[in-house]
């Protein structure tokens, strides 16, 4: 810590320099300045109030934090997190202004959902507008986060905040029909089906705008397994060229300025694992609409460790989504699949990129589960296609696949990404490894997907990319006593340590006889 007592004072109108402070604050604009400025003491900042700063023309909200070390900001700086420095589009040392942002307008309707109150369509309008243009500091973010889950919004509040959550950012219109996409609504770990899905569509010439997340709560998303590949954070204009050329991209919604406010709470669901129904519908649909699409398949896996639990719980999930995006004009065709175990055999992004390529070379040894399942998906996807009669989607599909269309299509959209260097035999998996055996012989029984996926992040996943969990049985499958169930892969050994405790805690399998198997429960 730099202990010496500042030497220079400030007038109030000096105007302070930019200074850019090396700190990932994820999604949230943070300012810094120095307890003594003359500005923080004239003006009666508070640590934490919101703030407005102002340079080269432009104008960002940002949470105070007042720092006392001299080697994070001087007397005369005025610091910024990361990605608060990013917006403004200036050089270190750059002039600027801050003074006290105005309260949001919207937090009288926030008041009222905490106490559990029903909102208007223009109450969520207002919140989510202040939400989007960072008003709101992260306590009262989480306020209306917890607020929403506590007292579950009806669905016609679904709408209003889907609706809302739509409208503020860029809206894309793609001037031809139909714009079809693919999502799940996760929870089901190594489900990369939409790095399948998308070339497939592509290839039949449908127009397929993916814009796809990182893992939330997961051991990839699809951005971070699509990493693994290509570059997937591009400028929105470039992702347009991809999608006109090339009819589909598997890129990373976060560059893309759709539905902002969602972005923005997702920062904060994160580290809360909230993830309520309505607050699911909103955030899925106001990015689809938002993105110009006006078909859309959605995949609700249900199992005993899925998101969704049982066939009741996935059938009113279905019918919120069917609800609000009739309301939206967005034609959705959901579909309910199996979620009782892992698709594919990786868990992790290096595992997972795998799994799909191996696929898309049409590999014996590709995993079948992986293959099936994107197959079905796209084949419901190419059944927005009027030309294409219901039913024959899946044979479409397969057709696609197995001629080498998809890999070109896929290895195109790839290259003009920014294709990484891949070698499927080779993957470059993290260099430690341990493995879990069976404690006897018999069948595997059942999964739990929240544990593997817990001990694949414990491992290093997503942040290590070849980190995560390779299975090496599937449920309904037979092992003898000591053969191994799945191997784990770790960067470094303090990672490994975790993950091999927690799989001491529970395997995360379950041994027993052939008609011990979870049942399934689902349309396909």
């Amino acid at each position: 810590m730099n202990d010496q007592p500042p030497t220079r004072s400030l007038g109030p109108a000096t105007p302070l320099r930019l200074r850019r402070v090396g700190i990932d604050t994820y999604r949230e604009n943070v300012a810094y300045l120095h307890r003594d400025c003359a500005l923080y003491r004239a003006e009666g900042f508070q640590a934490l109030a919101k703030v407005e700063v102002s340079a080269n023309g432009r104008r960002i909200l940002a949470s105070l934090n007042v720092v006392d070390d001299g080697c994070i900001v001087g007397l005369d700086e005025l610091g910024l997190s990361e990605d608060a420095f990013a917006q403004l589009g200036v050089d270190n040392g750059h002039p600027a202004s801050i003074s006290q942002a105005e309260p949001p307008g919207s937090i009288p309707a926030l008041h009222r959902k905490i106490a559990g109150e029903r909102l208007a369509r223009e109450d969520f309008q207002a919140i989510v507008r202040d939400i989007a243009e960072h008003r709101y500091s992260k306590i009262e973010l989480t306020a209306f986060v917890v607020a929403c889950n506590q007292g579950e919004l009806d669905r016609e509040e679904v709408y209003f905040l889907s609706d809302a959550m739509a409208r503020v950012g860029r809206q894309l219109d793609w001037h031809e029909h139909p714009v079809v996409d693919k999502h799940c609504i996760g929870g089901i770990p190594g489900n990369r089906t939409s790095m399948l899905v998308v070339p497939i569509v592509a290839a039949h010439g449908m127009l397929c705008p993916k814009t796809s997340s990182r893992a939330i709560t997961s051991p990839a998303g699809t951005a971070d397994t699509m990493e693994v590949l290509a570059n997937v954070e591009l400028p929105f204009e470039r992702l347009e060229e991809i999608v006109r050329e090339h009819r589909g991209c598997l890129a990373w919604g976060g560059t893309s300025e759709l539905s902002p406010a969602d972005d923005v709470l997702i920062a904060v669901e994160r580290p809360l694992s909230i993830d309520s129904p309505g607050q699911m519908v909103a955030s899925i649909l106001s990015k689809k609409l938002a993105a110009g699409s006006t078909h859309l398949l959605l995949d609700i896996p249900v199992g005993p460790t899925a998101k969704v639990r049982s066939m009741p719980e996935a059938q009113r999930l279905r019918k919120l989504f069917e609800y609000v995006a009739g309301r939206m004009g967005l034609v959705i065709d959901v579909v309910i699949s199996d979620g009782r175990q892992p698709v594919g055999r990786g868990i992790g992004p290096v595992l997972e990129a795998r799994d799909v390529m191996a696929v898309l070379h049409n590999e014996p040894a590709a995993p079948n589960d992986l293959r099936q399942k994107a197959l079905r998906l796209a084949g419901r996807v190419l059944e927005f296609d009027p030309d294409v009669r219901g039913g024959d989607g899946f044979a479409i599909a397969r057709e696609i696949l197995d001629s080498g269309r998809a890999l070109a299509k896929m290895r195109a959209i790839m290259q003009a990404q920014g294709a990484r260097a891949f070698d499927p035999q080779r993957p470059p998996l993290a260099p430690l490894s341990f493995e879990i055996g069976a404690e006897r012989s018999a069948v595997v029984s059942a999964i739990d997907n929240l544990q593997l996926a817990r001990i694949a992040r414990l491992a290093g996943a997503p942040k290590v990319q070849g980190a995560g969990v390779e299975l090496l049985r599937k449920l309904g499958e037979p092992v003898q006593a000591g053969e191994p169930l799945y191997r784990v892969y770790a960067a470094y050994p303090a990672d490994l340590e975790f993950a091999r405790q927690a799989c001491t805690r529970h395997s995360g399998f379950s041994l027993g006889t052939a008609d011990e198997v979870t049942p399934l429960f689902v349309e396909f």
